[in-house]
């Protein structure tokens, strides 16, 4: 399978401060991967950078192949819609999607008009005038229209009710299914995407520390939960990424996958054995008092 993108050994420096320190991954062409991190870890920066919007300091970058920077030829194939998208001061609803239409060559004009009627947005009203959850509304829109072979998601559904959000990730699949493109999401709502994620990346601190295919993660870390002597015992040697002591009680969250003889031990032990979602796995991954190694993958 192609690569879209290829990162090798990125890093971005700002003076004495460096967001993105020697990350290297490559995207494949037809998967929907989630950028995952905590605030400020470094992933709008990656995706800045691919998509030309920053330039690197060290490190290889391509996408479809090619040098983005400057080069229409790749640009024209992606779509970033970012958190916080600046338009001009006279522009209405209308006149983005008439603009999108002439940046995106794959762009359904049927289908974004469609979308605008299911968000229930208001055509001739000016984006200035617009609350937060319409203009990511907006923003959902014209990438899922723009049915560009890389198209980014950067916090996409900020101001969005429970429902509306519902109904981006229904829509994306089913558009996902019908005209198959590489997907990045970048969100903190982490267990609300999980199912749809097909590879997850985890940026901390501008590293990365996970690259991994989302399935596989969904049996790698458990926590058991017990008397804490015997979660003592059972934690004996495993990695253990995040304890947390109450009363003579302990949580152990333990990385790896347990086999037959690990649960059958847990029982004699007389622990509570409790899968862990992606989120509170990256939450363990990430938290400052736990300093991840990026050899964990």
């Amino acid at each position: 399978m192609s690569h879209v993108v290829e990162v090798n050994r990125l890093t971005k420096s700002y003076g004495k401060v460096t967001a993105v320190v020697d990350v290297s991954f490559s995207l494949e062409e037809g998967k929907i991967y989630g950028l995952l991190g905590r605030n400020g870890a470094g992933k709008t920066t990656i995706m800045q950078m691919i998509t030309a919007q920053l330039l690197a300091t060290s490190g290889e970058l391509n996408v479809f192949g090619e040098n983005p920077y400057e080069n229409n030829r790749v640009l024209s194939k992606i779509c970033f819609i970012k958190e916080s998208q600046k338009y001009p001061e006279t522009f209405r609803i209308v006149d983005v999607l008439e603009v999108a239409a002439l940046f995106f060559p794959n762009w359904d004009r049927d289908y974004a008009y469609s979308l605008i009627e299911d968000f229930r947005l208001p055509l001739k009203r000016r984006m200035k005038k617009l609350s937060r959850g319409m203009l990511s509304a907006v923003g959902i829109v014209v990438g899922l229209a723009s049915r560009a072979p890389l198209t980014i998601f950067d916090e996409p559904y900020l101001g969005l009710d429970a429902v509306s959000r519902n109904m981006f990730y229904d829509l994306l699949i089913e558009d996902y299914a019908a005209y198959p493109r590489t997907i990045i999401l970048s969100t903190h709502l982490i267990d609300e995407v999980s199912q749809i994620l097909e590879h997850v990346l985890v940026i901390d601190q501008g590293k990365l520390i996970l690259n991994e295919n989302a399935e596989a993660m969904r049996g790698r870390a458990i926590t058991v939960v017990g008397p804490m002597s015997k979660v003592d015992v059972f934690t004996a040697g495993r990695e253990v990424i995040c304890r947390e002591p109450f009363g003579g009680l302990a949580s152990a969250t333990v990385w790896g996958s347990l086999d037959r003889e690990d649960k059958k031990q847990a029982g004699e032990l007389g622990l509570e054995l409790a899968a862990v979602s992606l989120q509170q796995l990256i939450v363990h991954l990430t938290r400052e008092k736990t300093e991840r190694k990026a050899a964990i993958q």
